[in-house]
């Protein structure tokens, strides 16, 4: 174990320690984890003594939280819980977190065990095991299901090591903000963000489920080396001559809730999570309360750079809402019934991807405009795919991802990973996988929802994905985006074409020549009578 590269990148990072090549927790915290196991934790004043305790044990003391995390925790579960739902946190569930939490040590040696044996499509291992995933280096670490919920519940107990977090360009991981922000301005919004992950605990203390979740840096290289495609440049997106794939406008629904398989973006910080574990609460931090599996990345994922994407695939949902932002209310359970994939994972696919924020008219200089589409290109990429579909050498069409993979048949369980030796082209059955979306880099990032909407359309078909789902949750700027879409692919234009007009059109605007939205500028006969540009 101690020789393994990938171990000794996250050691650091977490709170069991290693001694004679075995991983273990300190004695005195074996005693306290066998005494919540027991169930003589009985109240939320009581948990926070114990998490002290447990802090102490692990010389986490030199490390406070914050200042009123233990105010928070006694609110919410002395105060805001009913009695019934408190007797079975701590006469239930928190004993089968101890009891989980017990077994850390023995599921990171077993995850190692069945690490760094995913064939990929030259029929070299991929490297697979739990370890820092820096900026710029693209990879991909899997996680099981069990392996996940026992970080999480150190989460909860706040035993992870700040350590050099923020300098490694690192969220924090621990829940201190998460339960602080209640007590310091409570809100419902707050509490019902922390409702989801008391659910999520509940589900798993009576019912450990058995997938595999993996995580993935995607990253389109700055330089040519031969091997990937590098960062596109304006050229390569006016002459591109990709057919635009289909786009279905959505005036209502939500994202996840798409019913065809897709991947589901994922309007992100440059920080995955954003504010997940503080007060945030919109589109990014609803996704990972509601499927908080995803709060894992933040441990191993620093901070994306403009040519890097996160690929997020086996996530289980969790919990109902309603509402966003300061109206986001949890609203029970939910039971996710999604199929698994041929490596074990849930098909759900998440891809995180941040937008510029607040970039005003920046946004339409052409070099805004690349960061722009190179970001959802990364995104949306699938490497063996694009590569076939091209029909043109891999050292010019490669994608940036070496270890990238997707699969929308089969079923297989984790430790049948590890002898995974089917044809790797014949997992990458994808045909069918296309974009969910919306207004991403909009709202409080203030993008401009056309010029986006635009941007993850070319990207997506560029990226040879079959369709784009766009959600507009209502968005008045794009009123007219179904009929506009139509109009476009009636012209049966390429990528190459339509870029050419965005690129126009934010000329156009950079030099106040127009003030109009990008729809309206290019069909005005929609908005007014009169004829189109194209006509």
């Amino acid at each position: 174990m101690e020789k393994r590269e990938d171990w000794r990148s996250i050691l650091p990072y977490l709170p069991v320690v290693m001694r004679s090549s075995s991983l273990f927790w300190p004695s005195q915290v074996v005693e306290s984890l066998k005494e919540l196991e027991c169930g003589r934790v009985d109240s939320g004043r009581l948990l926070l003594i114990f998490m002290t305790e447990l802090r102490n044990s692990l010389s986490l003391s030199h490390e406070p939280l914050a200042p009123s995390a233990a105010h928070g925790y006694a609110l919410f579960f002395d105060e805001l819980m009913s009695r019934e739902e408190c007797r079975k946190w701590f006469e239930e569930v928190l004993p089968a977190l101890g009891g989980l939490l017990l077994r850390l040590p023995f599921l990171l040696e077993e995850h190692y065990k069945n690490a760094d044996v995913v064939i990929d499509g030259e029929g070299a291992t991929v490297r697979t095991g739990l370890r820092m995933l820096d900026s710029q280096e693209a990879g991909i670490v899997f996680l099981t299901q069990e392996l996940i919920a026992a970080l999480l519940a150190c989460s909860l107990l706040c035993l992870f090591p700040v350590h050099d977090r923020y300098e490694r360009q690192l969220q924090p991981l621990n829940f201190d903000e998460l339960f602080a922000s209640l007590y310091d301005d409570y809100s419902q919004k707050q509490e019902s963000k922390i409702w989801c992950i008391i659910n999520y605990f509940q589900r798993i203390s009576s019912n450990m489920p058995k997938g595999v979740v993996s995580f993935e840096r995607k990253v389109l290289p700055r330089d040519a080396d031969f091997v990937h495609i590098s960062y596109p440049n304006a050229s390569f997106w006016s002459t591109s001559v990709i057919p635009l794939c289909r786009f279905e406008v959505h005036s209502s629904g939500l994202i996840e809730d798409h019913p065809s398989e897709s991947v589901e973006v994922d309007f992100a910080n440059e920080y995955l999570g954003g504010g997940a574990l503080r007060r945030g609460c919109v589109q990014e931090e609803i996704r990972f309360m509601i499927s908080p599996e995803l709060i894992v990345g933040m441990l191993f994922l620093p901070s994306m750079a403009d040519n890097e994407a996160i690929d997020i695939v086996g996530v289980e949902r969790f919990s109902s809402y309603k509402g966003y932002a300061s109206s986001f209310r949890f609203s029970g359970d939910f039971v996710d019934d999604k199929d698994v994939d041929a490596l074990g994972r849930r098909k759900t696919r998440i891809v995180a991807i941040d937008a510029l924020c607040g970039p005003g008219m920046r946004q339409y200089r052409e070099k805004f405009l690349l960061r722009e589409i190179n970001k959802a290109f990364c995104g949306f990429l699938q490497q063996s795919k694009y590569q076939q579909d091209q029909k043109l050498p891999q050292q010019n069409f490669d994608a940036a991802t070496s270890t990238s993979i997707e699969t929308s048949e089969g079923k297989n369980s984790y430790k049948e990973i590890r002898n995974f030796q089917n044809d790797y082209n014949m997992i990458e059955k994808s045909n069918d996988i296309g974009v969910a979306t919306g207004n991403w880099g909009c709202g409080a990032f203030g993008g401009d929802p056309e010029v986006k909407t635009i941007i993850q359309w070319l990207a997506a078909s560029q990226a040879r994905r079959p369709f784009v789902a766009y959600y507009t949750f209502s968005s008045r700027a794009l009123q007219n985006l179904d009929k506009v879409a139509c109009w476009i692919l009636s012209q049966r234009w390429t990528v190459g074409d339509l870029w050419n007009m965005l690129t126009e059109y934010s000329t156009s605007r950079s030099k106040g020549e127009t003030n109009v939205g990008f729809l309206r500028w290019l069909l005005p006969s929609i908005y007014a009578h009169g004829s189109s540009r194209m006509d």
